[in-house]
């Protein structure tokens, strides 16, 4: 048997070079290739393998070109917002940052929101918001005399659009303000008259589709000096009731369940002893049965000649016992306490001036000053001041921790909410209601 290569090898000594495993290629014959035996464990591995690299590009490629999703933004009670301490650099950083969860309510009780035609702003948060109100008030109509006829005024501020998106996102009341200026001579007096300005009213809410209204008579009877006459009084509260009482008999179109709605706007005490133009606890009994629900203008407490709080607590709580007596009483859960969502900027020299100012004016001032907001514990409202031509300026405008305050007080006495008016005021504040 001839021997194998193996068996003509030399053994290794230790003046021979070292031997190599590798084949000898002395002949001249080219090495074999290596052989890779892809068994099926080892495809799947690969394929798998090369899956994972493909989703690691992708990510790696979405990440550098789609935005990172925004974190998700608290209420203002969990931020820690609701304070006396509070900045103007918090005020800035924190205005426009609105709890996601815009549906949850945090104020159970009633709340209406008034929204003016001069302010656009007003009709986008009650669609953005819409969940937080029981009723909506557009500031639309007039009741007007001309010579011996009677007049409804404001068709042309009417929304139609706006109203369906709001049925369509919540179910919130429409209830348009409508001012009375007609003549009380025209109105009060005169039996006609008198059902002509209930016709006008019932007229317009059926065609329109709303679900009543909100009626503003009572400061135009002071100023005509009804109230101070105790017969011409009587009569400007039987005109209330009768409107009550039509309206009561009327379901509302869109709720064929309910009738339509009739809120009365009052005035609140301004003295400690009340006046012939007062509302004061007797006409509420009176009105209590006819009427759905009294928008309570605890508002506008100091003026251009007297500086000062837009709306001190002591003065609510005042205001409120006056009308109810006591917290809890029977016609609480009827009143909508006012809040303002607008401020003043008074200028404290000799001959005053100044005026109201709207949240964004509110924001410029902070930007432009970098004041110290101070917090005035009676009146429980924040104010501060500043220099503008050496002049000197007091600013008071509502803040979360003054808003706070008020729906605290309105849940204690169990009353429900009305605030002027939801564009005037900063994003944020929706998260109390």
């Amino acid at each position: 048997m001839p021997p194998t290569r193996r068996d003509r090898r030399k053994p290794a000594t230790s003046t021979d070079p070292v031997q190599s495993d590798r084949p000898d290629q002395s002949d001249g014959s080219k090495p074999p290739k290596p052989h890779l035996s892809l068994t099926p464990p080892r495809v799947v591995f690969l394929f798998v393998l090369f899956l994972s690299s493909i989703s690691l590009l992708i990510i790696y490629l979405q990440s550098e070109t789609s935005p990172v999703p925004p974190a998700t933004v608290l209420s203002v009670y969990e931020r820690g917002l609701v304070r006396p301490d509070i900045s103007y650099k918090d005020i800035l950083a924190e205005n426009e940052r609105v709890s996601e969860n815009r549906s949850h309510r945090h104020f159970l009780n009633p709340v209406l929101a008034y929204v003016t035609p001069w302010n656009s702003k007003g009709y986008d948060m009650a669609k953005v918001f819409n969940s937080k109100f029981t009723h909506i008030s557009p500031v639309w109509y007039q009741l007007k005399s001309e010579g011996n006829k009677l007049i409804l005024q404001g068709q042309h501020d009417v929304d139609l659009g706006w109203i369906s998106e709001l049925r369509k996102g919540g179910n919130s009341l429409v209830v348009p303000r409508v001012l009375l200026e007609a003549s009380p001579a025209e109105v009060l007096v005169k039996q006609k008259q008198l059902s002509k300005a209930i016709d006008l009213i019932i007229k317009e809410c059926q065609e329109m589709g709303f679900d009543g209204i909100v009626l503003e008579s009572w400061l135009s009877w002071a100023a005509y000096g009804v109230l101070n006459d105790p017969e011409l009084r009587m009569m400007a509260l039987n005109f209330i009731k009768q409107l009550g009482e039509t309206m009561h008999s009327v379901n509302s179109g869109p709720n064929p369940s309910q009738h339509l709605q009739l809120i009365l706007v009052i005035s609140p005490v301004r003295s400690e002893k009340l006046s012939g133009y007062d509302f004061g606890p007797e006409d509420l009994k009176q009105l209590a049965d006819s009427v759905d629900g009294f928008s309570l203008m605890t508002y506008d407490f100091s003026s251009l000649q007297k500086p000062g709080p837009n709306a001190p607590l002591e003065w609510i709580k005042y205001s409120l016992g006056v009308l109810l007596g006591d917290k809890g009483a029977k016609h609480a859960h009827m009143i909508f306490l006012g809040i303002n969502f607008y401020g003043n900027d008074f200028v404290i020299a000799e001959g005053f001036g100044g005026g109201p100012i709207i949240g964004r004016e509110f924001i410029s001032l902070l930007e432009k000053h970098k004041p110290a907001l101070l917090w005035e514990r009676r009146s429980s409202e924040h104010y501060f001041s500043y220099m503008h031509d050496n002049v000197k300026h007091a600013v008071f405008f509502p803040t979360l921790m003054s808003i706070s305050a008020r729906l605290d007080e309105a849940r204690a006495w169990g009353t429900g909410l009305s605030i002027w008016e939801i564009g005037q005021g900063l994003d944020y504040f929706f998260d109390l209601l």
